[in-house]
């Protein structure tokens, strides 16, 4: 079958894992410039990378010369924005999802003081997409909250953060706002739980109630997103905002009534909670029992509550790599996109342990529309591989095109099936420093990337299989 006209099919990437020039036209420090390299012993066990505290923040300011800050290099995008757009239209992709860094926009974040040249530098890279008539999908805040935010405000547990992220994001709005109709406030929203540092700056073993605080912070978020949604619609009321999400579906691990239970009951708490809230506009009862359950105290003011009620989302977009299972009982688990879920005996991993469920897929397409009936946005969808540059040049990955081709070919199911999916974006066109281990040897892109995991290599760009066969598909696929 082929799409449905005017269908999004991209890729997508985030500034602080491309763009590189992290200390240059002004911009500062951000929470993801402060990841530096450790190298992984077992990639199915990646739990020492993904841990931020005060240990760590310490001894990377005073080792800074001595160690290698992955994610200040990037893959040079911001020196290379024109030939990588350049190669990502010649796959034929009309979509480009990409986020702007609060850093180059705002540098000292609470003096309102505008970089030009971070505005001109995504301008620059917005003409370019506009040249080969890529729709751009922005995310105004993806996992690079700026470093002096945290230092000066405990992050975004903090309100008066709101208020700074208002700024920072009306700037962007109408800066931007003849390039781009599809915005995304925030980058997998959820990941405030399970990844506080780069998603809400916040430190974990200075927390007395981490929970909590990790809690208020997703309050302060929500708040933040609705206010946006309000300034956005004022800006241009053809403007499209949705919530974006690091999907965890999971299934009990067996028919019996307790786990299918407890399923469900996780579910709520790590997927629908977020989802019921920006589109319903209201904090679900079970969440509420959920807050009382576990000493979860947060200050929340009747017209914040107002705020998020009358300002929702327009559609909804996620992040999909794999699934998991639950059971009251404890089995054994797996790395699953910054957190662990259970095992699955029915499917098989990737390199890092990541299960591989495309049908899945058409099950969470299928259960997000008849549940909230808004369009649905596929943000990223990829898989990880240590990929080889070959003698000649070539990059021979014929299981990422299989992992591809299944889980598309599940997306056009599920449109058949009546689901309203406007469009999908893969992780990622071009490889990009993964953002949980911190390294390059996980590579998800579709152009290969010549730079090691110390950024050792000559950064050319080198068109893998994959490419190819993304570009063979959009060609059948599209009208």
């Amino acid at each position: 079958m082929k799409f449905p006209k005017g269908f999004l099919i991209g890729g997508a990437t985030s500034a602080p894992q491309i763009e590189g020039a992290y200390n240059k036209d002004g911009k500062s420090l951000t929470v993801a410039d402060l990841k530096y390299f450790e190298d992984i012993k077992n990639r199915k066990d990646i739990k020492e990378t993904k841990i931020t505290n005060s240990k760590k923040i310490k001894f990377a300011f005073e080792n800074e010369s001595n160690l290698f800050f992955p994610k200040r290099v990037g893959i040079d995008f911001y020196n290379n924005y024109k030939e990588d757009i350049k190669l990502i239209y010649e796959m034929g992709m009309n979509a480009f999802r990409l986020s702007i860094s609060w850093s180059r926009i705002i540098p000292n974040v609470d003096d309102n003081k505008v970089c030009k040249k971070g505005i001109d530098f995504y301008k620059n890279v917005f003409e370019e997409c506009k040249k080969y008539n890529i729709e751009p999908i922005v995310t105004i805040s993806h996992f690079d909250l700026p470093y002096k935010i945290v230092k000066k405000y405990g992050g975004w547990k903090n309100k008066k953060v709101i208020d700074l992220y208002i700024d920072y994001a009306s700037v962007v709005l109408n800066e931007f706002k003849d390039y781009v109709k599809y915005w995304i406030p925030f980058n997998e929203i959820n990941a405030t739980i399970f990844s506080t540092w780069v998603s809400a700056g916040i430190i974990v073993d200075k927390e007395e109630n981490l929970l909590e605080s990790c809690y208020q912070a997703l309050h302060n978020q929500f708040v933040a997103n609705a206010k946006i949604i309000k300034i956005a619609k004022k800006i241009n009321e053809k403007f499209k905002l949705g919530c974006m999400l690091a999907q965890f579906t999971c299934y009990s691990l067996d028919c019996k009534p307790e786990n299918v239970l407890y399923n469900l009951k996780d579910q709520q708490i790590k997927v629908y909670f977020y989802y019921d809230l920006m589109v319903k506009g209201v904090y679900p009862k079970y969440m509420l029992k959920y807050f009382k359950d576990n000493n979860i105290n947060l200050d929340i003011e009747l017209d914040e509550l107002e705020l998020i009620r009358d300002n929702k989302i327009d559609y909804i977009s996620f992040s999909y790599y794999m699934s998991g299972v639950n059971s009251l009982t404890e089995n054994s688990k797996v790395e699953a996109n910054l957190v662990k879920m259970g095992k699955n005996p029915y499917l098989t991993e990737s390199e890092w342990g990541w299960q591989i469920d495309p049908i899945g897929l058409r099950i969470t397409l299928n259960d997000l529309w008849d549940r909230y009936n808004l369009p649905l946005f596929v943000a990223e969808n990829g898989i990880g591989i240590n990929d080889k540059l070959e003698n000649d040049f070539t990059i021979i990955d014929d299981n990422r095109i299989e992992y591809l081709k299944l889980h598309l070919n599940e997306l056009k199911n599920s449109i058949q099936d009546g689901v309203n999916v406007f469009g999908y974006t893969t992780w990622t066109p071009i490889d990009v420093i993964s953002s949980g281990s911190n390294e390059m040897s996980k590579r998800y892109g579709l152009i290969y990337v010549d730079q090691d995991d110390y950024g050792n290599g000559s950064k050319k760009r080198y068109k893998k299989n994959s490419y190819f066969w993304f570009k063979k598909f959009i060609d059948d696929s599209l009208y």
